[in-house]
Order: C-alpha cells, then sequence, then structure tokens
C-alpha cells in the first residue's frame, strides 16, 4: 500500500482547505447557526460557495456532477472538509446526504435517480433516512423494525414512528425502512411535503452541526407507488449495508478534520500561553497530552486510509469499517477532550470553537453504531472465521 498522495489527490487536498479556510471558517459565528444546527439560509449560502469552487458534492459520480472521488480520495477531501464544522455542510458530504447519495447511484432507477438523486446532488434539497424508531422498535438491532408497508393496489400504505432522523426538518424527501408482511424489510422513497408524513418534533442534542436537527417523524397511511420502492422488495437490509459501511468510515473522515482542528488550536495555545515562567507546552503534563493527540490522529488516519483502500478494492469492507468506526470515533474523542483540558478556560467557553466541537464529537461514539455494537460484531465475525 502507498501511503503517498497522487498529484489528483494533493490538488484535491490543496483546494479543499483553501476553501475551508477563506470560505467558509469566516461563517462560522454567523448567527444563522441555530442549536438545531445551520438554518436553511446558512446552508444555502455555504452551498453556493462550494457551487462556485467546484467543490459541491465531489464524492458523487461525474454523471451526476460530482467528481468521482475514489475512497482514498474522499478520505483526504472529507478531512479538509471536516476541518471546519460548517464544511461538510458547504461541500454537501454530510450525513445523511452524503450516504443517500452513494446508496442511490448504486440502487436507484433511472426514473428515481432523475427525480430525487440530481437534485439531491446539485444541492438543490436535503435528505433524510429514517430507519431508527422509538421502543421497542429498531435501533442498534434493526430487527426489531416495527413501522409497517402493507400492500394496497399498485402501492404500499406505511405506518410508523421513527425518531433521531437527521435533516428531517426541511428535507425534500425521505428513504423509509419498513417492514414487510414477511417480516423482511423495504426501503421506500417519499417526497417530505405529503400528508401522510408528519414531523411531530425537533429533538435537543448536544449536536448543532446537521442542518435540519433531529427530528421525530410519524407516517399514517402513508401512500408510496410501487415504482417508488427502492431497490428490490424486502432486500432493504441487504441495502443498508450497502449504505452503512462506506457511510460509517465517512463518518470517520469528518470528525478526523474536527479533531485535527481542535489539536491545532491547543497546540497554538500551549505554545503562546505562559504559566509557571515558561510556555505551557513545555510543562509535561501539557507536552504530553499533544503527544497524546498526534499518536492518536496519526493512527486514526491510518485506520481511514486502509479501510478505504480495502473499499477501493472492491471489497465490502464490514469488519474493517466497524474496526475504523470504533478507534476513529474513540481516537478523536479522546483528542477532543485533551484539547478541552490543555485549553482550560477558553475550552469550557465560547472563546474557540473547541467547545463546539467537544458537543458535535461526542455522538460520533453513538452514530451509525455505537462502540458497543461494533465490539460485539467484529468479536463475533472473527469467531466465526475461526472456524
Amino acid at each position: 500500500m502507498d501511503f503517498s498522495l497522487t498529484p489528483r489527490m494533493a490538488e484535491l487536498r490543496d483546494r479543499t482547505r483553501t476553501f475551508i479556510a477563506e470560505q467558509v471558517m469566516p461563517l462560522e459565528q454567523d448567527p444563522r447557526h441555530t442549536p438545531h444546527g445551520p438554518s436553511e439560509a446558512l446552508r444555502n449560502e455555504l452551498v453556493t460557495r462550494a457551487r462556485d469552487a467546484g467543490l459541491l458534492t465531489p464524492h458523487a459520480g461525474t454523471e451526476l456532477g460530482g467528481m468521482g472521488l475514489t475512497h482514498a480520495e474522499k478520505a483526504v477531501v472529507f478531512e479538509e472538509a471536516g476541518y471546519s464544522p460548517l464544511g461538510p455542510v458547504a461541500m454537501n458530504i454530510h450525513a445523511p446526504d452524503e450516504g443517500n447519495v452513494h446508496l442511490m447511484e448504486v440502487v436507484a432507477t433511472p426514473e428515481q435517480r432523475e427525480r430525487w438523486l440530481k437534485p439531491l446532488v446539485a444541492g438543490d434539497v436535503r435528505s433524510c433516512f429514517a430507519m431508527t424508531e422509538p421502543p421497542p422498535g429498531a435501533g442498534s438491532d434493526p430487527s426489531m423494525l416495527q413501522t409497517t408497508a402493507t400492500a394496497d393496489g399498485d402501492g404500499y400504505r406505511i405506518n410508523g414512528s421513527k425518531w433521531f432522523i437527521t435533516g428531517a426538518d426541511g428535507a425534500g424527501f425521505v428513504i423509509v425502512m419498513a417492514k414487510m408482511a414477511d417480516g423482511a424489510a423495504t426501503m421506500f422513497l417519499a417526497d417530505m411535503d405529503q400528508p401522510g408524513i408528519r414531523l411531530e418534533r425537533s429533538m435537543d442534542a448536544l449536536d448543532s452541526c446537521f442542518t435540519g436537527g433531529h427530528g421525530v417523524l410519524h407516517f399514517e397511511d402513508l401512500y408510496v407507488p410501487a415504482a417508488d420502492v427502492l431497490g428490490e422488495i424486502s432486500k432493504g437490509f441487504r441495502y443498508a449495508q450497502v449504505r452503512l459501511a462506506p457511510a460509517r468510515l465517512t463518518h470517520c473522515m469528518r470528525w478526523l478534520g474536527q479533531a485535527r482542528r481542535a489539536h491545532d488550536i491547543a497546540l497554538d495555545y500551549a505554545r503562546k500561553r505562559e504559566a509557571f515562567g515558561r510556555p505551557l507546552g513545555e510543562h509535561e503534563g501539557v507536552g504530553f497530552q499533544l503527544a497524546d493527540n498526534e499518536m492518536d490522529l496519526h493512527a486514526a488516519r491510518l485506520a481511514i486510509w486502509h479501510t478505504a483502500w480495502v473499499l477501493d478494492q472492491g471489497n465490502r469492507g464490514n469488519l474493517e469499517s466497524s474496526m475504523s468506526k470504533v478507534m476513529v470515533s474513540e481516537a478523536a474523542w479522546r483528542v477532543v477532550d485533551r484539547c478541552v483540558q490543555v485549553l482550560g478556560g477558553q475550552g469550557v467557553t465560547g472563546e474557540t470553537i473547541v467547545m463546539r466541537i467537544f458537543k458535535d464529537m461526542r455522538a460520533f461514539r453513538i452514530y451509525d453504531g455505537p462502540s458497543e455494537v461494533h465490539r460485539w460484531s467484529i468479536a463475533r465475525k472473527r469467531l466465526d472465521s475461526a472456524h
């Protein structure tokens, strides 16, 4: 495996880094950023800037207007985008849209691509992915799915409730996971402005980096024509794996960028701030924390790059993506937590962006599967392979 960047990767890295520094970071304190994420107006301005810079939705296929990035190229670009909490929003590579673009490129029909995928890639609409449910429904265990899809003429009626649906408020369309009569799952596409879909409320959350926040949705006799089934009937769980393995990894890429940002701020502070007669960083209690940050960032990046390589070889990468999800989420959390400690009072106030990164970062160990579920899955795979 070659760890050097290709000329294309280096150019994309530098272009993205410049764009984030000059066009995105100046908007980080914009009052249009709300507790439930960047407002639609702020998002639209950010998207316009990325479009003008030629960096909008770079992971999409070239036939859709994207750059057709490989997973290895995404690792470089997405980390740079994640250097600002607003970067992934601007470049249209944030969850859940990034994963939905990938899923629909693989599964959607030509008609579905024209109706839903192209506007999503163009940044004209947002989407959401509705799988998680209130108890006793599906969470980390998707087999507990309670939302139902019942055949009705040439289509289906969907009934059920979903929550923690990222980006639900203001989304143009939703991908709904529902259970069929035989217990298997199917994915359905539906425009959000229908009477059968109700946004009950937006949930208060630690993070504030997703436009549309996290919503509670209720589906009541939502009619979905057969033409709007995403993929084949009863193959929803299989398609979920198409989406989830790469999506776990892109989460890692973006959050690595934020951890690096926090570390850079802490490093700068440790160089300039003096205590007990010398710069803060020269005290071992601080210097060792910065050294541990460097090692965690390095190990996290290597895990991401290796998993990206595995995916680029055409492998499913489920084991590798699970390992990376746990390793990177926990390493990034340690990095940001140390940065708060090094910064002292500035780490727990809005004097720097580290406090916002700290609040956003905590949920990373839960998104796309908590660490405990991934550890259980990793152990099960290794035990099975021993046979």
